[in-house]
């Protein structure tokens, strides 16, 4: 498919193409922002305390495994397989938490949706890449953004309503059903599009399958560090392995050299890698310090997350249209900044008990900074990238965000655990954030320049 590079994402030929792509964002975006809201609620009901972290990085570690098989499945048929595929792995992991009876029955739910939004996350890259033009990927992405306009405004709130008033089991199955009904309609509009290229991927099924059993290995390695506080006197050593572990697994599905920092594509990767970690990591201890420390309902801590998602969405709609003018290494310095000062006041905010309005205004930057250096990060990805490597590379950005995320959330998890009880708890997660949102200039100065400007 060969679209005309003057079009707008809404002309006739890529309206429903747009319509359907942004409804999955926008449902995936109620889903994410309701989770972070009652999983505390959730933890108190299941007894599940010690596996509040796992319940996130879980998630995480499998979508690598669904990233890998879609970006391959993506490059050697098109993208409307893998889908298909993972919209119902989705749902049926959404099913399965909210008929959760137990904390490891809702992980286990929480790991098979994990396979279906990974999954999701690549093909639409990828259907991003093959019907629209170079010109209007960043549109496209900011039209992604734009997507948790809604969800932010009422997607916290709603969530803490549903589980205060409800039952936070309708916080899963609400979405499963809202996901299915609106999946049936985006199937239908995508059914005639062309997706497929004249280049298909030249790998072999060997290579495939290697991938894949990389990708698995990553995500027990995620898995292992989520749960090495688990393992009493053995954790150092189950910490150690795991780290071995990602880091060897982690290799071959990334570019070369995006563990040193290349420049170009290998920065772009790892810096995207490292503000994953940053922000949602700290962002599932913002409505838990909410309600912990100032006796927020879920419905008002919900609230708490709304401003954050607001400005990440306008700062994504100045990166859409203006992000070639203001630069990869000023976009980089503006985020940074932004993230880096939304976790200190975090920090701040749990260390003295300040009021939780410094809280969460200052968290709205987290928000600001995001919008700017995430959709940025994406186009750049595809702007390096070729028919034959699309869904190779938008699954290696999806990884580094899932590696970075659920590495971070774990780390984050052991800290927590080991200072529960104490008044260094929350400051010292939000401090081992910052220290993510600062490493992330290392690669984020290196990002370079590749047609991102056609």
């Amino acid at each position: 498919m060969h679209p005309r590079t003057d079009a707008s994402i809404w002309s006739p030929e890529y309206v429903w193409v747009t319509i359907g792509a942004v409804a999955l964002i926008f449902l995936a975006a109620m889903q994410a922002l309701a989770v972070t809201t009652v999983m505390p609620v959730v933890s108190a009901d299941l007894d599940g305390d010690a596996l509040y972290a796992v319940a996130f990085a879980g998630t995480l570690a499998t979508s690598v495994i669904g990233m890998v098989a879609a970006g391959a499945w993506s490059d050697r048929s098109g993208p409307r397989g893998p889908l298909y595929v993972s919209v119902a792995l989705f749902v049926i992991g959404l099913v399965i938490a909210g008929l959760a009876t137990t904390m490891p029955m809702l992980v286990v739910g929480r790991l098979v949706q994990g396979l279906g939004t990974g999954g999701q996350t690549v093909a639409l890259y990828v259907v991003v890449a093959r019907v629209y033009p170079p010109a209007t990927h960043g549109r496209v992405f900011a039209a992604f953004s734009a997507a948790w306009v809604v969800p932010s405004l009422i997607g916290p709130f709603l969530a803490g309503a549903v589980a205060e008033y409800l039952h936070w089991r309708w916080v899963f199955l609400g979405v499963a059903v809202l996901t299915a009904v609106a999946f049936a309609m985006v199937a239908l509009r995508l059914h005639h599009t062309p997706l497929h290229t004249d280049e298909p991927s030249e790998g072999g099924r060997r290579a495939v399958a290697a991938r894949l059993a990389c990708a698995v290995a990553l995500a027990l390695g995620a898995l292992g560090l989520s749960l090495a506080g688990e393992a009493a006197g053995w954790a150092p050593g189950v910490v150690a392995a795991s780290v071995v572990v990602i880091a060897l697994a982690a290799r071959p599905l990334l570019p070369r050299r995006t563990l040193l920092s290349g420049r170009g594509l290998p920065s772009v990767i790892l810096m995207r890698g490292l503000i994953a970690g940053a922000l949602f990591g700290a962002e599932i201890y913002v409505p838990y310090l909410l309600i912990a420390d100032y006796d927020f309902s879920p419905t008002w801590a919900g609230l708490g997350l709304t401003a954050a998602a607001l400005l990440w969405a306008a700062s994504a709609y100045v990166q859409g249209r203006f992000g070639d003018r203001i630069g990869n290494r000023r976009i980089t310095l503006i985020g940074t900044t932004l993230l880096l000062s939304a976790v200190l006041s975090a920090a701040a905010t749990a260390a003295w008990h300040l009021s939780p309005v410094v809280l969460i205004a200052g968290w709205a930057l987290a928000g600001a900074g995001m919008g700017l250096m995430y959709p940025r990060l994406t186009v750049l990805t595809l702007a390096y990238s070729t028919p034959q490597n699309q869904g190779f590379n938008s699954s290696a950005l999806s990884i580094s965000d899932a590696i970075g995320a659920s590495a971070a959330i774990a780390a984050m998890g052991l800290t927590f655990v080991a200072l529960a009880g104490t008044s260094a708890a929350f400051p010292a997660v939000f401090a081992v954030a910052a220290a993510l949102a600062l490493a992330g200039l290392i690669p984020g100065l290196r990002l370079g320049h590749a047609s991102e400007r056609r």
